[in-house]
């Protein structure tokens, strides 16, 4: 045993060098996201490229939700490609089949079938996604038309029903690619496919950031400070998120004693991994997603109002409040994220349920009551450990938009932005000591038969 700790610890490129399958993995992986790049230029049928380029930079000069899925999409709605709409209809139809299951006795039951169960929730969860794809798809090509007869850039070369079935037919058959690719990177690769394409597209943007950060700062318009605090807050809350991500409250349980196979009496011990922030992510998308909204319905409203009304002042005024970085914004996101992290911890975690498996294997929290009385204490803390959880995000996901509103720079890398790119690159590095560590123990193995043998 102390050889194979030795070994595990020792991990490194010579043993990368020896792990044919999973350098077959990594290139797989890496093929798969040149595909998906690959597939962010290529246009739906219909959209003058030229012309949109100017209505984009005038759709998104004030935020709002297309610069949010821009980013996450990797600049696919910047060039309204295939991949515009990108992963995140089936994210949320994932969402909504857990929430369902929390809610509705019948999916309750087919999430505890086991696989067959699991097999028809997936079923679901796919026909929700194409659902989600024809209604924003159709609602993303009506607004295009409805935007550039506003603005006077047409964009669309033919409007039209036939033009809004093609988009909606395209945005589709895209998302449901990426949803089988993401399939085949799990299966085939390394890490999980629709999280790494999720951060490939996030990750595509850093180069422009990079570019525009160094160009402003040779042009003057950012200065030395600028640069050394944006440097320095990426890293700082890169660390505080690896840091945060792993910590865990482990509570002890405790089973019944059995006998040895040389007499005497062993319990059995074991922890119950609570980990800090249960909600993961989804709090951060549902805030900025809910306060985003509004002010896309604004800017598209804001250009068919005359500009002497009142509700065109009133539009204005609700677009002042709630851009990016203004106050009442921050309030707002704070409140969004705290709320989301207690609900969203709530549907995915239930005590009663973990309480109950606990009694039937025999397992036993020391000093308290099995049932009721343990489902009592792990709700207890749950609700502890997911305000530190709360106030962590909160102030990951504030961070870079008080920056944004004292720098005036557009910072790429938001806090739910980072988010996902730490959190997919600490599972991905995961995988692959999982993968080097169980080749490790195979060539083990092999020694070990091979000197059994000798002797």
């Amino acid at each position: 045993m102390a050889a194979v700790d030795k070994m595990a610890s020792n991990i490194g490129l010579g043993a990368f060098s020896k792990a044919t399958d999973l350098k077959k993995r990594l290139w797989f992986t890496l093929g798969a996201l040149v595909i998906y790049r690959l597939g962010t230029y290529i246009p739906i049928p219909g959209i003058d490229q030229q012309i949109f380029a100017d209505y984009f930079q005038q759709l998104t000069s004030q935020g709002g939700m297309f610069t949010m899925l821009n980013t996450f999409s990797g600049g696919a709605v910047e060039r309204m490609t295939i991949f515009a709409l990108n992963i995140m209809p089936y994210i949320s139809a994932s969402i909504i089949m857990q929430l369902m299951q929390a809610v509705s006795p019948k999916m309750e039951a087919l999430k505890k079938e086991g696989e067959a169960g699991r097999k028809k929730l997936n079923q679901y969860t796919r026909y929700g996604t194409v659902l989600l794809c024809a209604i924003q798809g159709w609602f993303l090509a009506a607004g295009l038309e409805a935007y550039a007869a506003q603005s006077g850039l047409q964009a669309v070369v033919q409007p039209g029903v036939m033009f809004r079935i093609g988009a909606v037919i395209s945005l589709i058959g895209g998302t449901m690619f990426l949803l089988w690719l993401g399939e085949q990177i799990t299966s085939r690769g390394i890490g999980n496919g629709v999280s790494l394409i999720i951060m490939a597209g996030i990750v595509a943007q850093f180069p422009t950031f990079t570019s525009n950060l160094f160009t402003g700062y040779s042009e003057g318009s950012v200065g030395n400070g600028t640069v050394i605090g944006i440097i320095a807050m990426v890293v700082g809350l890169i660390l505080v998120i690896c840091f945060m991500e792993r910590a865990q409250r482990r509570l002890l349980i405790q089973y019944p004693k059995r006998a040895q196979q040389h007499g005497g009496m062993q319990a059995d011990r074991s922890h119950l991994p609570l980990k800090l922030n249960t909600a993961g992510v989804i709090p951060p998308i549902f805030a900025s997603s809910l306060l985003l909204l509004p002010l896309t319905i604004s800017q598209f409203a804001g250009n068919s109002v005359d500009t002497g009304s009142s509700f065109y002042t009133v539009i204005q005024t609700l677009n002042q409040y709630l851009a990016p970085g203004q106050p009442i914004y921050l309030g707002l996101y704070a409140v969004g994220i705290i709320f989301f992290c207690f609900f969203y911890t709530a549907v995915v975690f239930n005590p009663e349920d973990t309480a109950e498996n606990l009694k039937k294997n025999n397992g036993f929290i020391p000093g308290i009551r099995p049932g009721k009385r343990t489902a009592e204490y792990l709700d207890y803390v749950l609700t502890r450990i997911t305000v530190v959880g709360a106030i962590y995000l909160t102030v990951v996901c504030l961070l870079p938009e008080w920056a944004l509103r004292q720098t005036g720079f557009t910072l790429f890398l938001g806090g739910t932005s980072l988010l996902i790119v730490v959190n997919v690159t600490v599972d991905t590095i995961s995988q692959i000591q999982s993968h080097l560590l169980a080749h490790q123990y195979g060539d083990l193995i092999k020694k070990a038969k091979l000197k059994g043998r000798m002797r």
